[in-house]
């Protein structure tokens, strides 16, 4: 029997920091007590004193880019970085190549992820102009939920027809997670831009191109959309403060119909950072003015957003030092996704229990999870030790994600992710990460 228990932690679940002890058996917490003794010799004991346990957080988006995309990452080595940062959980997305929008090509995901997979897992079913037959097969037992692009990204799925979108939201009880870009103000935004500069567009245009207005104008007919149909509906990346209008902090988050989420590009980076990140800080939405950044964190605050994910979604440093409309958009977040909110911490934005509130309980709560995102007896194991004083300083050397490059280069975080546990194994301790592949696919409440 696999037995570790974590002595004299700062507890932080719904709410409160607790000072106390956890035991594991194999992959279930069975005790959560002031103090508890070591009851057998082979129960190893690892001393938390003055550091952070929280439960892993949970990621609702990223790109792992397997299969077909595998030169940018793969579920092994991103999954990888993922627990390197405290992230035990992740909910992968459909635009791979082919993309995922058959149930046989879903399913080859997960088996894949069974194989590879460093982190628990989950695959969102992708939705197109002419695959509702495929989507309403989608099992809402091990499946997290439907996933449509209303903006194109990579791949192939923009789904711009009004009256399959309005069937796929009235015809399923799954969360409906969306992508919000109107393609048609991008695109003319886009031909006023190359008229300006012809193929030397600059980076810093890049908010102006995809601007407030196309985000807006999309996630607003979504909601509407929503509204309508009764549909649940989980709208990803927001970047903008007038989309902040669109959202409630009225009633708990169990009644929510509709769901807000932000990701850290979008809580960290403004508009000016691109004259020294340039394409590395590229994203669809793109980042934003410092003003939205300022309406974004006060959403956060006060539960009009509800979740705080990454948005991973690495290319090659050769891909992303082409001319702006060459590169790709996206970039790794999974590796220092926990250390900047607790960078953000430490600039008193905001506490630590609200950090985990949002990336960790919020979204087991949201996609109805089995059993993860609290530190409760019974739960399964996925823990996390952050010591909060230990300064690190993020460099090539010690980047995990397959494209080796990272929008942190450079920066020295306050705080670092000394161990990592997925399903009561301890996959990640003093910046390595052990061959243990001990990820699970999720189960959900539904």
């Amino acid at each position: 029997m696999n037995k570790i228990l974590i002595k004299n932690a700062k507890i932080v679940n719904e709410g409160v920091v607790f000072e106390g002890d956890v035991l594991i058996e194999n992959e279930i917490i069975v005790e959560i007590a002031e103090s508890i003794s070591a009851k057998s010799s082979d129960c190893k004991i690892i001393d938390a004193e003055g550091n952070f346990l929280i439960p892993g957080a949970i990621d609702d988006q990223v790109h792992f880019r397997e299969p077909g995309l595998t030169h940018k990452g793969d579920i092994e080595s991103e999954s990888r970085a993922a627990v390197a940062g405290g992230i035990t959980t992740y909910i992968e997305q459909p635009n791979t190549v082919p993309n995922a929008v058959t149930q046989e090509i879903l399913e080859q995901k997960y088996v894949l992820a069974s194989q590879k997979s460093f982190a628990n897992y989950s695959f969102m079913m992708g939705a197109t102009n002419d695959n509702l037959e495929e989507v309403l097969k989608t099992n809402p037992k091990n499946v997290a939920g439907i996933k449509i692009f209303l903006g194109s990204s990579t791949g192939n799925m923009l789904v711009d027809n009004e009256a399959t979108l309005e069937k796929i939201f009235s015809s399923t009880s799954l969360l409906i997670a969306v992508h919000c870009e109107d393609e048609t103000i991008i695109r003319t935004n886009l031909a006023q831009y190359k008229e300006l500069y012809g193929e030397d567009i600059p980076v810093s245009a890049h908010h102006l191109i995809r601007s407030e207005e196309a985000c807006y104008i999309s996630s607003s007919k979504a909601v509407a959309l929503a509204k309508k149909t009764g549909a649940r509906l989980h709208i990803f990346h927001l970047s903008t403060a007038k989309e902040m209008e669109l959202f409630t902090n009225k009633i708990p988050l169990e009644e929510k119909k509709i769901t807000a989420e932000v990701c850290i590009h979008h809580l960290w980076f403004t508009n000016d950072d691109y004259a020294t990140k340039g394409n590395l800080i590229k994203w669809n939405p793109a980042v934003k003015t410092a003003h939205d950044r300022k309406v974004l964190w006060e959403a956060l605050l006060d539960d009009r957003i509800d979740v705080i994910a990454t948005d991973h979604a690495p290319h090659t440093l050769e891909e992303k030092q082409k001319s702006y409309l060459d590169a790709p958009s996206g970039g790794p977040l999974v590796q220092h996704a926990v250390v900047a909110m607790f960078e953000a911490h430490h600039q008193g934005k905001i506490s630590v229990e609200k950090i985990v509130e949002k990336m960790c309980h919020n979204p087991a709560k949201i996609f109805k999870i089995h059993k993860r995102g609290f530190i409760k007896v019974g739960y399964f194991a996925d823990l996390v030790i952050v010591n909060a004083g230990l300064p690190w300083s993020v460099k090539k050397e010690n980047i995990l994600a397959k494209c080796g490059w990272s929008p942190f280069e450079g920066f020295t975080f306050k705080s670092r992710i000394t161990h990592t546990f997925v399903n009561g194994q301890l996959v990640y301790n003093a910046f390595k990460v052990k061959d243990i592949r001990a990820g699970k696919r999720l189960e959900f409440e539904r």
